[in-house]
């Protein structure tokens, strides 16, 4: 378990280490596969999966981060009181020049030597610890395992030098663990066996954000009233970032006729670099009614996908789109581009929600016109929507996991 008295280090957030106690030693879990999870982040998304696999009688696992967290981009809190599973957080330092971003660390050998796993899965080859952790595991003659999320729409992909590093570490992996259609497309496009590929579809708390949005669902009026909310909007969630798509979105919205927007309002919900050029731009458009309430943390989230008629996520690039799950999992309609990872998994067109391409603020206006027009159809979308999503749990996920490491212990025996 975590150990929460532990001091800081280079005077960042406090470090938590493991305490190789009863759930580290060697001796009380002969019989079942030890697991070690490699993850950048304690992401709110990934704790619920993770407590889910823990219960695993087959396996015994401890999962490793490379950071509580990363500040400039992730502004989560880290929910530490809801993590029931062995785990620690390494020491690291980041070092960010214009695009380059690099997360070294310190002490992951000697992590996995006192763990002494039978199976590794790494979420990512693009950290020094991946790297670190395969040729560990290559020495050691230890099952290592890719969770990848690439996909054929990644926009890192053609660029020279990352292909190469991703032949490289695919072609040392043993198995691969993916979260839906696009990323096994992707693993099989680069020469990957079907067979050694798992999918362990990409998750968050279902039941969490079900819950959270039915209660704001009971006072509309005072949550509308405390965030300063249209009667109603459409709503974007995210990084207010150029590669999201967040001036597509804009456009779009401006394209619609002057009586919708006047009806129907616009909210950006996140924070970042084009938030003051969005809400500049936003300016010119009368009538119609743009929102930027800013940050929100995920009890406001659900709350804002309560009121909200539909999500929009135009991105240009995605390897998944988790926030899709979230907006389903509070029973709303999607549009999205044809890029987003998630796409091909949780969107069927026409039946909850539309999949149009990216960078086309025409397209992107006719789907929100046809959802935002029809009462019947938004009904219909939010039911097949959260009908859609059950499919993709904590739980779903976890057996995903669980099955690719207790696959490679067979193939090892």
């Amino acid at each position: 378990m975590l150990d929460a008295g532990t001091t800081s280090t280079n005077g960042g957030p406090e470090i938590a280490r493991l305490k190789y106690g009863a759930t580290g030693s060697r001796g009380m879990s002969d019989k079942k596969r030890r697991l070690l999870m490699l993850s950048e982040i304690i992401s709110p998304y990934r704790i619920p999966v993770f407590n889910a696999l823990a219960k695993n009688s087959a396996l015994d696992l401890h999962v490793v981060f490379l950071a509580e967290t990363d500040a400039e981009l992730r502004r989560w809190p880290v929910y530490k009181n809801e993590i029931r599973f062995s785990c620690e957080v390494l020491p690291s330092w980041r070092l960010r020049a214009g695009p380059c971003r690099v997360l070294l660390n310190w002490g992951l050998r000697s992590s996995l030597r006192k763990f002494g796993p039978d199976t590794v899965i790494c979420g990512g080859y693009n950290y020094v610890a991946s790297w670190l952790a395969l040729s560990w595991a290559r020495r050691h003659h230890v099952e290592f395992i890719l969770w990848s999320e690439s996909n054929e729409q990644d926009a890192r992909r053609g660029w020279a030098l990352v292909e190469s590093t991703k032949s490289h570490f695919l072609a040392r992996c043993d198995r691969f663990v993916v979260p839906g259609k696009a990323s096994f497309a992707y693993l099989q496009s680069l020469g990957s066996a079907r067979e050694k590929i798992t999918v362990a579809p990409n998750a968050v708390d279902n039941r969490w954000f079900a819950v959270h949005s039915d209660s704001i669902r009971a006072r509309p009026d005072e949550f509308r009233a405390e965030y300063g909310l249209p009667s109603r909007f459409v709503i974007f969630a995210g990084r207010l970032v150029r590669a999201k798509g967040v001036f597509d979105l804009l456009d779009a919205y401006g394209r619609l006729e002057d009586d919708i927007r006047s009806e129907i309002g616009l909210v950006f919900a996140g924070d970042g670099e084009c938030r003051r050029e969005l809400e500049r731009r936003a300016e010119r458009i009368r009538p119609g009614r743009v929102c930027f309430p800013g940050f929100v943390h995920r009890e406001e989230l659900a709350g804002l996908f309560a009121l909200a008629e539909v999500l929009i996520l135009p991105t240009h690039s995605d390897t998944w789109g988790l926030v899709v799950n979230e907006a389903m999992a509070c029973s709303l309609p999607i549009i999205l581009t044809s890029v987003a990872g998630c796409s091909t998994d949780l969107v069927e067109q026409g039946w909850n929600g539309y999949i149009v391409p990216p960078r086309d603020p025409e397209r992107l206006s006719l789907a929100i016109r046809s959802l935002i027009q029809s009462s019947e159809l938004r009904r219909q979308m939010s039911e097949r929507a959260l009908e859609r999503i059950q499919d993709y749990s904590p739980e779903a996920c976890a057996a995903g996991l669980a099955a690719a490491a207790l696959s490679a212990g067979r193939q090892g025996q």
